[in-house]
């Protein structure tokens, strides 16, 4: 049988089309009708919550397949409690991610009894490089760091492991600081308000950029007072408040490297996002591609600027090595950190 020649002309440009079509990924749509977690292992009332719910609202956008996002809270154990989960129990399929405080991220380092391994996990990227500082209210009668090293301060925490606990302990332990520490407040939300009913002074390793959004009329109205502020290199905006850091007050030197260690490293990770170990390449790309998005995104930055929530984005590679190079670090400085931290 012959074939007509315009025929034949049709068939061949439908031939030619089909080898030219692109073949579908197997990621296009890969979300689509699925829900998508970021697990917070803080309570509701953190900076890590404020940063995820801000994050869930744009995610979904830069997913294949614009997936729902939900925020859950599973505060415990300074987060370690999300970093059991993470490892045994989360899917590892692309449908959950988690943000956990960095000092979680050092229970293995310091030969904890835990189940997370923070080297496996699967590193999404970062939000923020935060700055740590230590608070009293106005009714304290300690206003200054040197004050705090004749006065005493009560100063609440949270749970062994966590930022509250150690910042409290190591600036305790390594300048002398007269710190009363009364552990085991359920998270920042209770410990604010603690303060504010005059049952404690004030609280250690606070987040400066959350402590502007959370409570701005504190710094505006001057209803707290600024101890001290933890950066290798000062914050400018805390600096020109009159912040002092604490190095001159440490005069041991493994000391001072212990603390500078624990310092940097929760700065380098800041609120960074992980998926559990074992999450498929494929998925974890589609993760770091989307999360990566979603930080440049013009909207989501003006929706930032508007909560005073800073925003320095972090590549997922860089979060990794921050968190290598922790496991890395000197055993004897391991262990002062330890001892400077532990309750």
């Amino acid at each position: 049988m012959q074939l007509k020649k315009s025929t034949l002309t049709a068939l061949l440009a439908i031939t030619t089309l089909t080898l030219a079509a692109p073949r579908a990924s197997a990621s296009d749509g890969y979300y689509a009708g699925k829900t998508v977690t970021i697990l917070v292992g803080t309570d509701e009332s953190g900076g890590y919550s404020l940063y995820s719910r801000l994050i869930a609202s744009y995610l979904g956008r830069y997913l294949p397949g614009s997936p729902a996002v939900i925020v859950r809270n599973m505060p415990g154990a300074g987060g370690s409690t999300a970093a059991a989960y993470m490892t045994r129990q989360a899917p590892r399929d692309g449908t959950i991610i988690a943000t956990i405080p960095a000092n979680a991220m050092m229970d293995r380092l310091f030969g904890r009894k835990v189940q997370a391994d923070p080297t496996q996990f699967g590193f999404i990227g970062g939000a923020e490089r935060g700055s740590r500082l230590c608070l009293t209210s106005a009714r304290s009668e300690v206003k200054t760091l040197q004050e705090a090293m004749t006065r005493k301060a009560i100063i609440g925490t949270t749970a062994q492991g966590s930022p509250t606990t150690d910042y409290a302990n190591s600036l305790k332990r390594s300048t002398g600081v007269k710190f009363d520490i009364v552990y085991g407040y359920s998270g920042p939300g209770s410990l604010y308000y603690a303060m504010e009913r005059g049952e404690i002074d004030g609280v250690c390793g606070v987040d400066w950029t959350a402590l502007k959004a959370q409570k701005p009329n504190w710094v505006r109205d001057k209803t707290v007072n600024i101890l001290v502020q933890f950066n290798e290199n000062p914050n400018e905006e805390l600096q020109a408040l009159g912040v002092p850091q604490p190095w001159p007050l440490i005069k041991d030197d493994l000391d001072r490297q212990a603390v500078l260690m624990m310092v940097n490293f929760q700065q380098a990770f800041g609120k960074a996002y992980i998926a559990p170990p074992q999450t498929p390449e494929e998925h974890l790309t589609l993760l770091r591609t989307g999360f990566a998005e979603v930080l440049q995104d013009k909207q989501f930055l003006a929706d930032a600027e508007k909560q005073q929530l800073e925003i320095y984005s972090v590549k997922a590679d860089e979060v990794q090595e921050t968190v290598l190079k922790l496991y890395r670090a000197p055993q004897a400085v391991v262990d002062r950190l330890k001892t400077l931290t532990g309750e």
